[in-house]
């Protein structure tokens, strides 16, 4: 008898399915080594706040239908930013939505949550969104973050 085949990733999953916030959160924990679902879920909660002011047009709308519902709430529910945050900004703002989070703590939060979105909303579609967003942001994602020689 075959050997049973591990669940799909996120991203493999069949087109027209959403991700469970569950998994998402559980992948969250696990990024950021958080003791608790409850402190992964806080997080990813105020990450996913953040980036919906800043992620706009169609990359904000491709973004919240390939999240899980509730994350998708998340991301749509917030007002666009009246101007972009550079990377380093964004990760203040983060910090001042947690209690005792310093930049440093936040930069953890940021990346814990943001870098799981490549294996979950697929690697495109955080192209898009990287391209949107300023300079920065790519190391928050877990990527390179690679500029053009001038």
């Amino acid at each position: 008898m075959p050997a049973p085949r591990p669940a799909p990733t996120p991203a493999e999953a069949p087109a027209g399915t959403r991700p469970a916030w569950a998994a998402l959160v559980e992948e969250v924990r696990e990024a950021g080594r958080y003791p608790t679902r409850a402190e992964a879920e806080r997080v990813t909660r105020v990450v996913l706040s953040a980036l919906g002011g800043h992620v706009i047009g169609d990359e904000r709308v491709d973004l919240a239908q390939a999240l899980p519902e509730e994350a998708a709430r998340v991301v749509a529910s917030q007002i666009p930013a009246t101007r972009p945050l550079t990377a380093a900004e964004f990760v203040d703002s983060v910090a001042a939505r947690i209690e005792g989070a310093t930049p440093a703590t936040a930069r953890w939060d940021v990346s814990s949550v943001l870098s799981v979105l490549p294996s979950l909303v697929g690697d495109d579609l955080v192209t898009r969104v990287l391209d949107r967003l300023p300079s920065g942001y790519a190391l928050l994602f877990g990527r390179a973050d690679l500029t053009p020689a001038a």
